[in-house]
């Protein structure tokens, strides 16, 4: 976890706090489906997979403030995932 300490945070007395998730694209039909690895929930499509990016960052955004505003504790994130090579 990481502190970013902004020039306006430090005069504001607001420390922020970035926390890491891991994104899962996959390839579909219609483009490329988004989902956060901790966070199933936190899903979403796009064309390109620059736009599933951008959504699927918009869409876990969204997801943090809800969960803060309902009190609700927020998934761990730093996961790792890995491809493991076998012969087939």
């Amino acid at each position: 976890m990481y502190v970013i300490i902004t020039a306006e945070s430090f005069y504001r007395g607001i420390l922020l706090m970035v926390k890491s998730f891991t994104a899962k694209y996959t390839r579909i039909d219609s483009g490329y489906m988004g989902q956060i690895v901790e966070w199933p929930e936190v899903i979403t499509e796009g064309v390109t997979i620059e736009e599933c990016r951008e959504l699927l960052r918009d869409a876990l955004h969204k997801m943090v403030i809800a969960y803060k505003q309902q009190g609700m504790e927020i998934p761990t994130g730093g996961d790792l995932l890995e491809q493991v090579p076998i012969e087939a």
